[in-house]
């Protein structure tokens, strides 16, 4: 499902958020626009059933929920970016071929302002951002998920990084299994210590290459985390959803397998894998594509060059 969108003004948000070291309140989302995404989303959905997740603010957050067809590997959160909507293309992609893997996932609309609002406003939603995903996680684990992991596109993965840091630092913190920025525009708020697989697209947004060698850095030295490029595409991952799904799938089963093992020290160490060696990398070989290129690399498919002339909306 395609709408109009404003790259400018998504741009202009991701770099606002990276002067947000901790949530900010006062902000009240536009829930007359979040009403009309529910109205339009809601009776298109195929695949997957909608749910109703309830915070302080909002009784009614509309969610779609996908079970997969055989036994679940574990549950994901799926969580879109600036000014959209849970089902919204590359979201719409991942909540229904993730569930095709095996994997439960349930797509949560995060709190939107009005299409003219201030972009840095949207700093303000992250307190009921989290709130929106502490709900989320928990209907997973009421619907007999223990393992739960976090998959968050763009301004999303922002709004993760503040529940999670805002999280850790008071008692209950979310038990999430891992996380899957992908195109995230700032750096960690805290260094994780979860398994993390940080995706960009070979064509990104300036904020985006920006803050990836940052995160790269920061990234635990386990048996699982690491940075990917997916080549051929942009920000928007038109036409190279599978592509992204391949990259994000085999992380979530060895996560949910168990095979990342304890995050060792982070001097003189070295990280291996059982994933595909395609989707390897070295850290001296990240180091030096940060400095050339300004962001780490993974090829991890063949793909065409992505066109440098194409117009996001």
């Amino acid at each position: 499902m395609r709408f109009p969108f404003n790259a400018t003004m998504l741009v202009t948000a991701l770099v606002a958020t990276l002067a947000a070291a901790a949530p900010v309140r006062g902000t009240v989302p536009d829930l007359g626009r979040e009403d009309r995404w529910a109205e339009q989303v809601a009776p298109q959905v195929v695949v997957g059933d909608v749910v109703w997740l309830t915070t302080r603010l909002r009784p009614r957050v509309l969610a779609l929920y996908t079970k997969p067809s055989g036994p679940a590997k574990g549950a994901v959160i799926v969580v879109h970016g600036l000014g959209v909507n849970p089902d919204w293309e590359v979201i719409g992609v991942l909540r229904t071929a993730l569930a095709d893997r095996g994997f439960a996932t349930l797509s949560v609309q995060m709190p939107v302002l009005a299409a003219d609002a201030r972009q840095e406003d949207y700093v303000g939603l992250y307190p009921e951002a989290g709130e929106r995903l502490s709900a989320a996680l928990a209907f997973l684990h009421e619907h007999g998920y223990p393992k739960v992991a976090v998959v968050s596109h763009s301004l999303g993965a922002a709004m993760v990084d503040a529940w999670l840091a805002h999280a850790a630092a008071r008692p209950g913190a979310p038990a999430i299994s891992a996380w899957v920025p992908v195109g995230m525009a700032v750096p960690f708020s805290m260094r994780p210590r979860l398994p993390i697989l940080d995706v960009v697209a070979a064509s990104e947004l300036p904020p985006v290459v920006a803050s990836n060698p940052g995160r790269v850095a920061e990234l635990p030295r386990d048996d699982c985390s690491r940075a990917v490029v997916v080549p051929g595409t942009d920000h928007f991952y038109a036409g190279a959803e599978t592509r992204l799904v391949d990259v994000i799938a085999p992380f979530l089963a060895e996560v949910f397998a168990g095979r990342c093992g304890a995050a060792r020290p982070a001097q003189g160490q070295s990280r291996s894998s059982s994933m595909p060696a395609v989707a390897r990398i070295s850290r001296s070989r990240t180091a030096a594509h940060a400095r050339s290129a300004g962001t780490s690399s993974i090829r991890i498919a063949s793909a065409p060059a992505a066109s440098s002339s194409r117009r996001f909306a």
